[in-house]
């Protein structure tokens, strides 16, 4: 059976960041209607953690779900975009697991780059997500965890950072997947402080 996105990609005006996963898993393990919607996922967890010096920051405890009233708000104000480089799927399996999916049709990733004017910087946060992208964009060095190599698009300079996977499945304690993204997105927050003070 071939699956569809559920979402639609959240790319919010003067969008700086991208961040693209594989694709959300079967809607039985959501805890909220948006990205990185498993509560055992730590993706929320590792940006509590780089803004806020605290995981919990995004977390509901009590209802085993992700703050999704402070979450939308920190995305736009930061310009974090969202979104996953297959548009639909087929699961091998009955699991989440990357090494599980077959891409059926990958994301347009060029027409979504493309609209982002402000786009300096692209999020892979898993295997499968980093070889679509550099298959799209004919990247043939791929960055090494916690790393990122520039690549020229449509006349523009970016970055590919590639991340470790928020999934439980990866074998990293989250406090320490949140120094690997500490790095872009302190980044990213000084950026945003820049811009603030000059107005």
């Amino acid at each position: 059976m071939i699956e569809r996105h559920p979402f639609e990609p959240f790319l919010p005006d003067g969008c700086r960041l991208l961040m693209l996963g594989s694709f959300p898993p079967g809607e039985k393990r959501w805890s909220m209607k948006f990205y990185y919607p498993n509560f055992t996922n730590d993706m929320w967890r590792i940006f509590g953690l780089c803004f806020y010096n605290d995981k919990m920051h995004f977390v509901d405890v009590e209802h085993k779900t992700f703050r999704l009233d402070l979450i939308v708000p920190f995305l736009r104000q930061y310009g974090i975009g969202m979104y996953d480089t297959a548009t639909a799927v087929r699961r091998l399996k009955n699991t989440a697991s990357d090494k599980d999916l077959e891409v059926v049709e990958p994301t347009d990733l060029k027409a979504m780059v493309d609209s982002l004017p402000c786009l300096t910087n692209i999020v892979t946060t898993g295997q499968k997500a980093t070889d679509v992208l550099c298959q799209c964009f004919g990247i043939d060095t791929q960055p090494k965890v916690g790393e990122y190599v520039e690549f020229c698009f449509s006349q523009r300079q970016l970055r590919l950072w590639r991340m470790p996977s928020s999934s439980r499945a990866y074998p990293m304690r989250v406090e320490k997947k949140a120094e690997f993204y500490s790095r872009l997105l302190g980044l990213l927050h000084k950026e945003v402080c820049n811009i603030n003070e000059n107005y």
